[in-house]
């Protein structure tokens, strides 16, 4: 499994810091909705689906969070920490947050707006569905 990670524009001198985001050149699709998750409680697991369709960006603009990918055959975690950095995670690709720092905020630039119909919540379902996929030779 491929980690792409994209390093954002960031602007700074002794006043501060700037990170600016421009559709399809910091991030690889159109951005349809944007959300963000933040006091998550100790131990609190967020996640645990995939998208049939949509793809996202994830950015932690404070703090740190794990992200567990996995693809159906590899499993591979990320920590984000840095405000400038953001996570790719593709369609059909399962995803767990967890170990949010104290203060953490992850944001999310999402490329479809929301649709329940999208989402696999089901981990067997999943595995299913990608499966499915492969053999539709739609790798």
């Amino acid at each position: 499994m491929e980690i792409v990670k994209y390093s954002l524009q960031q602007h700074g001198d002794e006043r501060g810091h700037l990170v600016s985001l421009e559709e399809k050149i910091d991030v690889p699709f159109e951005i349809k909705r944007v959300y963000y998750m933040f006091d998550t409680k100790p131990g609190i697991v967020r996640g645990m689906h995939a998208h049939k369709s949509l793809e996202q960006l994830l950015v932690c603009v404070h703090g740190s969070v794990k992200i567990l990918l996995d693809d159906g055959t590899e499993k591979e975690t990320v920590v984000l920490d840095n405000p400038y950095e953001g996570l790719y995670v593709s369609n059909s690709m399962w995803r767990e947050m967890s170990e949010f720092s104290e203060g953490a905020v992850l944001m999310v630039f999402a490329s479809k707006y929301y649709d329940e119909d999208d989402y696999i919540r089901d981990y067997d379902a999943f595995l299913e569905f990608v499966r499915s996929e492969k053999e539709g030779g739609r790798e």
